[in-house]
C-alpha cells in the first residue's frame, strides 16, 4: 500500500473505533484506499440493511448509478448528529464521472453542506458532506 492512500485516508478524519456505512462498493472501487480506511478504524464497513448509527457513510457514486438525492436521504437516516457523507467519484475524464454541481445540487435538496474535495485515490475524488446546522430560535 503506498504511503499518499494511507496519507488520504487519514485526511477523511476517520478514527480508530469508527462505524462507517459503505455503499456503491463494486469491483471499479479503490481497494487500497479502502484497506487503509479498516486499517484506521479497526473495523469493517457495515452495507445492506443496516439498523445503527454509523459515524461516516462511505458512498461510491457514479454517473448513471440512480437518484444521489435519495441515496443520501438514506445514508442521513442512520448517520450520527456528527457524522459525515463521503461521495467517493470517479475524476473527470475517468468513467463515471460526476460533475462537481450535481454533487451539490443533491447535498442542498437532501439538507446536507458540502465542505471539501479531495483527490484520495489515483481515479478517485471524496467529496465531504454534513447535515446542515439548524438555527436555534
Amino acid at each position: 500500500m503506498t504511503t499518499r492512500t494511507g496519507s488520504m485516508a487519514t485526511r477523511l478524519g476517520f478514527e480508530s473505533g469508527y462505524v462507517i456505512a459503505e455503499s456503491g462498493y463494486r469491483a471499479d472501487c479503490d481497494e487500497e484506499l479502502r484497506q487503509f480506511i479498516i486499517q484506521i478504524t479497526e473495523n469493517q464497513f457495515l452495507s445492506g440493511d443496516i439498523h445503527e448509527v454509523v459515524d461516516a457513510v462511505l458512498l461510491w457514486w457514479r454517473d448513471g448509478d440512480g437518484d444521489l438525492v435519495d441515496e443520501l436521504v438514506d445514508g442521513l437516516t442512520y448517520l450520527s448528529a456528527t457524522g459525515q457523507i463521503w461521495v467517493l467519484t470517479p475524476k473527470a475524464g475517468r468513467a463515471g464521472h460526476v460533475e462537481p454541481s450535481d454533487i451539490q445540487d443533491a447535498a442542498n435538496i437532501a439538507g446536507l453542506s458540502q465542505t471539501s474535495t479531495l483527490a484520495v485515490a489515483p481515479d478517485w475524488s471524496a467529496t465531504r458532506l454534513v447535515a446542515r446546522k439548524t438555527s436555534k430560535r
